[in-house]
């Protein structure tokens, strides 16, 4: 730790000095005109709006530019006279007023510049975008969730197979960014301890503003995830009164899914209460086979679960006065599952051989999280500290049951998991302009996380002499300290502008398995980040990046206890695995067309350490194979992406993605040579393998407006061949149709969709490791969803005197979690 404060107090140091000598030099004396712009409809920044100076009489574009992330804008060098200044942003009235600059006035200040939407402005209605942009911001993308979004699906899960460059397995919920699962998931900034695949079902898709893909993060963010970072920001009620929004979704595929959610916000003086409850209860069936074709054998598999998920959030705002902002708030999440599964082996050459397991499975968790915030504005607009703690716990309890018939060595047993998660984070940010043109961001942070998780069975197992025995309990502990520091400078300067950072980190891993100490891993690292951005005029964006990041082994991936098995496979995890380090490199350019935009970009990444799945004969069974995690040698990554939003006449807007990316994986397969009806140690055949998979995905979505009440909607998604260590991926596609009416002056919605409508949606694969298969799985893709909304309360919105946290990744006020 002590290397991270004094590595942190020598950046500092270098920072203010440089800003000190720079702030000496004497400005020339050249008039220049600076202001900030909002939206109309949630008093927002308007982050890279175009900037347009034309002269007095509007005939000559004299110079321009674009907004920052806060909305804030300045133009230098200009003469003295009279022009015309324009704000220009793709969904928004253009702005346009005169100003004068004199020798006695060459700083002109034109203030808080609000932009009117170009739909009808409803009295006393939150006003929502019609349709979804997309924004190349400084260090991410962002996806503005309008109503085609919306439109797609009931809920968080259901939206991102739309979103650019990210992919949602429909079966177990899994998350990827450019065909890689190491990416973090946040809401408004914070990361929690509900899993991924459930917290993604538990958000409404009308309570989302906008999903950040932060594919190449900057210092003042945690390292973790080569993918990057996944924020999703949740819309923040500002209205005087009472408020409340409710939503209701059915839908129906094969069984039902029923999902709904109360938000209620009270504001008044000095105080902002807000409350929500969201449901998501749900029948699920999933389906599918592997032939193996050496031996002519069939698994086949089915699977039902019935789920429930409730989620509770209440919270303050506490406004002290005008510089002090206090915010606390507390998520209770409760989830409670039963599965059902059976898996039929047969064996087409020697019917003998052939067995049956049924699995049913009882699994309940709960999630507590609790918040704090403090924020103290100094006079200087932007200037501000922060400190925030943060602590969630999970607990999850798991009993398993299995029942075998046929020619199984195994007797019926019940497997029970107890787990116990907790995280703790605390982090003190400072921000400070030092001038209009920089700006420093400072901060400390401490996380600590700790994992219990106990382990017992009434099974029976082999031990080292190949007897049977009963399966031995385990208890296993991993505990994670990291303690870091950041800063980073930006500045704009011209058609410039650039931020530099540094991030250092002291890490320490324990691990103990039945209180032995099995791992422990110690390490400091440094992660710097720097962003350059060139924007000739205020229709092109150039701009390039670099970021370290880094990928801390997760608990499933550590866990030395079995985390699933079929009659064939069992998965374990592996205690040994250390993190893998990558430096990312990223390219993206925007260009600005009249009715849209188009947003290219290239990315390269170099890995060490990379983790990979490893298959391996089970020793104690030959006729079994271990599913595990392993390090593997450096290997490299590439990709291309483009993305626009145009909007073909009044009616018709199109949003589309295309992406492509490719990744050398390494691993390690291990199968049995022969036909021996009893395998040894020596007909083990171990091979390392090296694959180069090349996907692509291509994603089209057209939104109709039929009227000022009625959008239809129609989307369709391509995703090509995919290679794994194990298998290659056959390509898929779905295509899908949705409506949505507002109704009662945009207060309520009803939408409709029909999912998949070709019933074309399907994982089939064939692979040669470790043996020779071909299989498929579905799921309930065909599908139909109903849904209503409603807003009500007084409606009334006031403008926001300060700025109380900052939108892009810390917001507590309303909506879930």
């Amino acid at each position: 730790m002590k290397r991270v404060l004094l590595l942190f107090t020598l950046f500092l140091c270098s920072v203010f000095a440089s800003n000190l000598f720079a702030n000496n030099n004497t400005e020339p004396p050249i008039g220049s005109i600076s202001g900030t712009i909002i939206d109309n409809a949630l008093n927002q920044p308007v982050a890279y709006a175009a900037i347009v100076i034309k002269s007095e009489d509007g005939s000559k574009t004299i110079t321009g530019g674009i907004t920052t992330e806060n909305g804030t804008f300045e133009i230098k060098k200009l003469p003295e006279g009279s022009f015309i200044l324009e704000v220009q942003f793709i969904g928004y009235k253009t702005h346009s007023q005169k100003l004068v600059i004199t020798k006695k006035n060459r700083k002109v200040d034109v203030g808080t510049i609000t932009l009117m939407e170009e739909t009808e402005e409803l009295s006393e209605v939150e006003v929502v975008a019609e349709r979804t942009t997309i924004e190349q911001r400084v260090d991410r993308k962002v996806i503005n969730v309008g109503k085609d979004l919306t439109t797609a699906g009931a809920t968080a899960s259901d939206i991102m197979n739309n979103i650019p460059s990210v992919n949602v397995d429909s079966q177990t919920g899994d998350i990827t960014m450019r065909g890689n699962s190491n990416v973090r998931v946040m809401v408004d900034g914070k990361l929690s301890n509900v899993p991924v695949a459930q917290l993604l079902r538990q958000i409404p898709s009308t309570s989302i503003k906008s999903i950040e893909l932060i594919t190449n993060p900057s210092a003042k963010y945690n390292p973790e995830g080569m993918s990057g970072i996944i924020n999703i920001v949740l819309h923040k009620n500002a209205n005087i009164g009472f408020n409340g929004n409710i939503t209701t979704g059915l839908t129906k595929g094969i069984e039902a899914k029923f999902n709904s959610s109360i938000d209620l916000n009270y504001r008044q003086g000095k105080f902002n209460f807000y409350g929500n409850y969201g449901n998501n209860i749900g029948k699920y069936v999933n389906d599918g086979t592997i032939l193996r074709i050496d031996e002519n054998s069939l698994q086949a598999f089915d699977f039902f679960n019935n789920n429930k998920s409730h989620l509770y959030k209440v919270g303050v705002d506490f406004y002290l006065n005008d510089k002090n902002t206090i915010s606390v708030f507390t998520n209770q999440n409760i989830f409670d599952g039963d599965g059902l599964g059976t898996t039929r082996v047969t064996y087409n050459n020697d019917l003998s051989r052939n067995v049956t397991q049924f699995f049913r499975d009882d699994s309940e968790n709960q999630s507590e999280q609790y918040n704090f915030d403090y924020k103290l504005d100094f006079k200087k607009e932007g200037h501000n500290i922060e400190l925030e703690v943060d602590y969630n716990r999970f607990d999850s309890n798991q009993d398993a049951n299995f029942d075998s018939t046929g020619a199984t060595l195994f007797p019926d047993y019940m497997d029970f998991v107890d787990t116990e998660r907790t995280q703790t984070i605390a982090n003190l940010d400072y921000v400070n302009p030092l001038d209009s043109i920089s700006k420093l961001e400072v901060g400390l942070e401490s996380r600590i996380f700790g994992t219990d998780v106990d382990y017992s069975s009434t099974g029976l197992s082999f031990n080292s002499n190949g007897d049977l025995i009963p399966t031995p309990s385990t208890a296993f502990t991993y505990d994670m300290d990291i303690y870091s520091a950041y800063a980073t400078f930006s500045q704009t300067r011209g058609k410039f502008s650039y931020q530099a950072g540094i991030r250092v980190e002291d890490v320490e891993v324990k691990a103990d398995t039945n209180r032995v100490r099995s791992f422990t891993d110690k390490y400091t690292q440094v992660y710097p980040s720097a962003f350059v951005t060139y924007s000739p005029n205020d229709k092109d964006q150039l701009q390039i990046s670099y970021s370290r990041r880094v990928d801390r082994p997760g608990l499933q991936q550590v866990n030395p206890i079995r985390e699933w098995a079929t009659p064939l496979i069992s998965s374990f995890g592996n205690p040994s695995l250390v993190p893998q380090f990558t430096n990312s490199y990223e390219a993206n350019y925007t260009k600005r067309i009249k009715n849209g935009s188009v947003t290219g970009g290239v990315f390269y990444r170099s890995i060490s350490d990379e983790i990979n799945r490893a298959v391996y004969v089970d020793r104690l069974d030959f006729n079994k194979l271990i599913l595990t995690f392993d390090n593997f040698d450096n290997t490299s990554a590439y990709g291309f992406e483009l993305s626009t939003n145009y909007k073909v006449a009044q009616w018709w807007s199109i949003n589309g993605s295309f992406d492509f990316y490719s990744q050398t994986q390494r691993g390690i397969t291990e199968s049995l040579s022969g036909d021996s009806p009893n395998p040894t140690e020596n007909d083990i055949i171990v091979e390392r393998v090296e694959v180069d998979n090349t996907a692509w995905n291509l994603r089209m979505n057209n939104s109709f407006k039929v009227n000022k009440e009625l959008t239809l909607q129609l989307f369709g998604f391509y995703r090509g061949q995919n290679r794994t260590i194990q298998f290659t991926a056959e390509p898929m596609y779905f295509v899908n149709l949705g409506a949505r009416y507002s109704f009662a002056q945009g207060k309520g919605t009803i939408s409709l969709n029909y999912n998949d409508m070709f019933n074309t949606m399907r994982f089939g694969f064939d692979g040669d490791r470790p043996y020779d298969q071909v299989g498929g799985f579905n799921w309930e893709s065909n599908n139909v969803y109903a849904g209503l909304s409603y807003r009500f309360g007084s409606g009334k919105n006031r403008a926001k005197q300060r700025k109380r946290r900052d939108s892009n990744t810390k917001q507590s006020s309303g909506g879930i979690l």
